[in-house]
C-alpha cells in the first residue's frame, strides 16, 4: 500500500460565478470528509453571500487581493498572507478589486454544501 497520494486532476466545481474552484482533496474529490484542499481564482467583482460554515477555514493568497467581511469588520489579504477563521462564524467572501485573487483554501472539517449555511440574496 502506498504512503502518499499525488494529485494530478483535481476536481474542478462547476460554478456560475466565474470563479475557478479545483479541489485537490476533500469530498468530491477523494471521500475525504476530515480535510479539504482548494486552489481558487476569484475573478475581480466576484462575491459570494454571507455564511456561518460548520468548520474551520484557512485562506492563503498567492496573487491579488481577497476581502473578508467577518462579524462586521472588513479585512483585505494580499499576496503572501492568510487568515483563519473560526467555524460558525458569520463571513462573506469577495474580491472586489480589478485583478484576479489566487488562493489556497483549507477546511476542517473537509468543505460540504450542506456545512456552509449561505444566506439566500435577495
Amino acid at each position: 500500500m502506498k504512503k502518499y497520494t499525488i494529485q494530478k486532476s483535481p476536481f474542478v466545481v462547476p460554478t456560475t460565478d466565474g470563479k475557478l474552484i479545483e479541489e485537490h482533496f476533500g469530498q468530491a474529490t477523494d471521500g475525504n470528509s476530515e480535510v479539504s484542499i482548494a486552489h481558487m481564482i476569484a475573478p475581480p467583482g466576484w462575491s459570494e453571500p454571507f455564511q456561518t460554515p460548520e468548520f474551520e477555514e484557512y485562506t492563503y493568497i498567492i496573487k491579488g487581493k481577497k476581502q473578508f467581511i467577518i462579524d462586521g469588520d472588513t479585512i483585505v489579504l494580499e499576496a503572501g498572507q492568510s487568515i483563519k477563521i473560526n467555524k460558525n462564524t458569520r463571513v462573506q467572501y469577495s474580491n472586489p478589486f480589478d485583478l484576479p485573487c489566487e488562493y489556497l483554501a483549507v477546511c476542517l472539517p473537509a468543505f460540504s454544501i450542506d456545512a456552509v449555511h449561505r444566506e439566500r440574496t435577495k
